[in-house]
């Protein structure tokens, strides 16, 4: 390495020197991190800039074992003198930590052996200047106000944007990098009407600048969201289907994530334990991992492990497959790593999906819709009312109320419950709706019966 205070380069040859040396101070095997991004970001509230930011930053994360004790640390500082004390206290560190047999590093001979091009990276977006991104969230804002006179007021709108570089590398023999990019804007508006306000929101995110929805398209879809709301009432309550809109129906599935992650089946705090092989849904749902799709916000070349990335389906035609485990967690269990490790610098991998999304079906949003006699149309949820140990699920929530097939009237105020476990199996439709606008992803759905409480 160069000299004491000089700020170093990331690199994979820099990796690979500091898990040397840290095997030289005692350490049996390790890995490294390293984070290196430039970020921006800005929110404007009624034609005016409220917040701007920009960024850069360099991370390196070290764990190292000693034997089956291990501990992890990171610096921002790069320089020679800041690793070599970093180096010597989590070699410190991980000497006084309790022994764990479930830890370690995976095998060398599950590790990739390629690197894949996943198209994560708009390098040309580079040259996007502050002042179009500015531009992009005003003029978001601006056509959501001008959209209809009842829309009197913004929450705001944003627009931000991220390059990184990650580079990995073990004792175990690998080392690799990738870079991507991300990029994403939003408004939410507010709408009156008789003294009533309320207010609504829309997004666009992408790794790629082009592939953005314009800023007139967002601003539009915010206004029509929140206009649909004006006039919202409670309904009595009731037992009736649910048609869970695109980001509800998503939500559902961060909920099925969690379940699934090794973390919590280990701690029995899951009430997917055992249930590999076993009916948790029903035929209709099938649920994919696939962090090989090129471009998409979940993709990735290798996991935070050094392990493939592959397709894999968790839920197919309501038939559990497949958990989300890392090495460690997989060990817990006495099953192998999925590939979903997940790791912030200076910490220990968990896991986290890569694009977790329920396949399409058939089905228009319109024609499930349109299958209801009485019953919601999800749009909103509040609050955290889920218990993964035992399924149980209670939120408020927000949405149109179908009267006879159709769109009728705004609810707010009112609280859908049911069981995860029942509520998976009462899955009737699947929309033919799914975009994937972010890392968990569905398409409409509708669950034939729900708890829908008001007055």
């Amino acid at each position: 390495m160069k000299g004491n205070m000089e700020r170093l380069d990331l690199s994979q040859e820099l990796a690979r020197d500091i898990l040397a040396m840290a095997q030289a101070k005692g350490a049996s095997h390790g890995d490294v991190v390293m984070v290196e991004g430039d970020s921006f970001f800005v929110t404007v509230r009624l034609g005016e800039v409220e917040k701007i930011s920009q960024a850069q930053e360099k991370r390196l994360g070290l764990r190292l074992f000693c034997g089956s004790s291990s501990a992890s640390a990171s610096t921002s500082d790069i320089s020679q003198q800041a690793i070599q004390r970093l180096i010597d206290d989590t070699v410190i560190m991980a000497r006084a930590t309790a022994e764990d047999p479930f830890s370690g590093l995976p095998d060398a001979s599950l590790l990739a052996r390629d690197i894949p091009d996943r198209d994560l990276l708009d390098d040309a977006a580079r040259s996007v200047s502050v002042d179009e991104k500015i531009a992009i969230a005003l003029a978001a804002e601006k056509t959501a106000m001008d959209f209809d006179p009842r829309i009197t007021n913004s929450e705001g709108a944003d627009f931000s944007n991220q390059f990184g570089r990650v580079i990995y590398a073990s004792s175990q023999g690998f080392s690799g990098e990738y870079q991507g990019s991300t990029f994403g804007h939003s408004v939410a508006p507010v709408a009156s009407q008789d003294g009533a306000m309320q207010r609504d929101y829309w997004y666009s995110s992408n790794r790629k600048f082009a592939r953005l929805d314009s800023a007139k398209s967002v601003g539009e879809r915010a206004a029509r969201r929140v206009l649909r709301r004006l006039g919202a009432r409670k309904v009595k309550t009731c037992e009736v289907p649910v048609v869970f809109d695109p980001d509800m129906a998503a939500s559902l599935l961060r909920n099925l994530s969690s379940a699934l992650s090794g973390y919590s089946l280990y701690k029995g705090a899951s009430f997917l334990n055992g249930q590999i092989g076993n009916k948790i849904a029903s035929q209709v749902m099938t649920v994919w991992d696939d962090g090989t799709i090129p471009g998409a916000l979940g993709s990735k070349p290798f996991d935070s492990e050094g392990l493939p990335i592959t397709k894999k389906a968790v839920v197919e035609n309501g038939e559990l497959r497949s958990y989300l485990l890392d090495t460690y967690s997989g060990k817990k269990l006495n099953m192998a790593s999925t590939g979903n490790a997940s790791r912030s610098v200076g910490e220990p991998p968990g896991v986290a999906p890569t694009n977790f999304y329920l396949a399409p079906g058939p089905r228009t949003p319109g024609e499930i819709i349109a299958s209801v006699k009485q019953g919601l149309y999800l749009t909103e949820t509040i609050g955290f009312g889920v218990n993964l140990v035992t399924g149980d699920y209670s939120r408020g929530a927000a949405g149109i109320w179908i009267d006879n097939g159709e769109l009728a009237f705004p609810v707010e105020e009112v609280t859908i419950a049911g069981n995860l476990k029942e509520m998976f199996q009462n899955i009737e439709m699947v929309g033919n709706d799914l975009e994937m606008r972010g890392r968990i992803c569905a398409p409409t759905l509708k669950i034939s019966q729900m708890t829908v409480a008001g007055d």
